[in-house]
């Protein structure tokens, strides 16, 4: 089939979708963004060796798209660095091949990067495509408990507020990324494979010093959970494990101490909360991560070395009240906490 040629300007953005067996969620993912109403863009969609179809199957819209064949699974971090590796565009976007996008969504981001000079992080709002009055996700939240959360996930879309908030970090089904700062910061984690290198991402971005605006306008519908299946085994393990590494790299002392110690009471939680079903491989998550501790505290030398902020603001940036944590609350940050220019409130 031939491509439609759309003329606009040099893109702003280039968006990074990383596709692994989604089946024809993917093809209506890129024909939400075919429409957006700022057609200033580039996408690039990387095929993690699908077995589904779903790449072959693809219909590009036009030549602001391309598709490129991994032949292999490289995982969502891996991927997502080769996409970027040579970004010429001052932005990257993430965007789940799941997630819908809503026509004005990059229209919404691009705005706010002008009305927020000097943020390089800016998250989505993201609706629960099932269930469109509920939330799926509004910024990413990590505790002192170790743990992180999709913020007033499953919450009433009614409940988030009318205007856009200072959070800890966007969550990378719907992001926006400085390309500069995401590509000094390392980009994602490669070993992380996939789950939490977006909190490890914005956790290391927020050791230097930036900051993240959560865009409320800029809605996609989420779907969630479609290439793993969710809860699934792949899910459990790399969360138990990539959680201990997102804490052993980034949470800076004394404060790790703290956080640490905690864990002879989390670890048995998170792996207790899966259910009977689960535990093996939970406990396989954990004892992974624990293997790979040693080559988490060397990065955490370099993550640490790099840091701007004090213990104290980062600490202002986490949930601390465990009835917070286990309602999956969403952070809001203060101007004090966060560096941002709205003042905001702690739900």
């Amino acid at each position: 089939m031939e491509r439609k040629v759309v003329e606009c300007a040099a893109a702003w953005v280039r968006v990074i979708i990383i596709n692994h067996n989604t089946g024809p969620l993917l093809q209506n993912c890129i024909d939400a963004l075919a429409v957006q109403s700022l057609a200033t863009f580039e996408a690039i969609i990387v095929d993690n060796d699908s077995s589904d179809g779903s790449a072959k199957a693809l219909r590009l819209p036009d030549e602001r798209f391309r598709l490129h064949l991994a032949h292999a699974n490289l995982g969502f971090a891996a991927a997502n660095n080769l996409a970027a590796a040579d970004c010429t565009s001052p932005w990257i976007a993430t965007l789940n091949p799941d997630a819908i996008a809503g026509k004005t969504w990059l229209e919404e981001l691009h705005s706010a990067t002008l009305r927020h000079p000097g943020v390089r992080m800016f998250g989505s709002t993201q609706l629960d495509a099932r269930k469109p009055d509920r939330v799926d996700g509004f910024g990413d939240v990590y505790s002192v408990f170790g743990t992180a959360w999709r913020g007033a996930s499953g919450s009433p879309v009614s409940a988030l507020p009318p205007d856009n908030r200072a959070v800890f970090a966007p969550c990378a089904a719907a992001a926006l990324y400085a390309r500069d700062a995401y590509l000094a910061a390392g980009g994602f984690d490669e070993s992380f494979f996939c789950y939490l290198e977006d909190v490890d991402l914005g956790f290391r971005l927020a050791l230097r010093g930036e900051r993240c605006i959560q865009v409320r306008r800029a809605e996609v519908k989420h779907f969630g959970s479609v290439s793993a299946g969710e809860d699934s085994d792949f899910f459990v393990f790399h969360s138990q494990r990539n959680r201990l590494w997102v804490l052993a790299k980034n949470v800076p002392s004394p404060l790790l101490w703290l956080v640490a110690g905690l864990q002879i009471v989390v670890v048995p939680l998170t792996v207790l909360r899966r259910g009977m079903g689960k535990w093996r491989i939970a406990l396989e998550g954990v004892a992974a991560g624990l293997r790979g501790l040693p080559a988490a505290w060397r990065r955490r030398r370099e993550v640490q070395s790099e840091r701007l902020v004090s213990s104290r603001d980062i600490a202002r940036m986490l949930v601390w009240d465990p009835r917070k944590a286990l309602r999956h609350a969403p952070k809001f940050l203060t101007a004090r906490s966060s560096g941002a220019s709205q003042a905001a409130k702690d739900v």
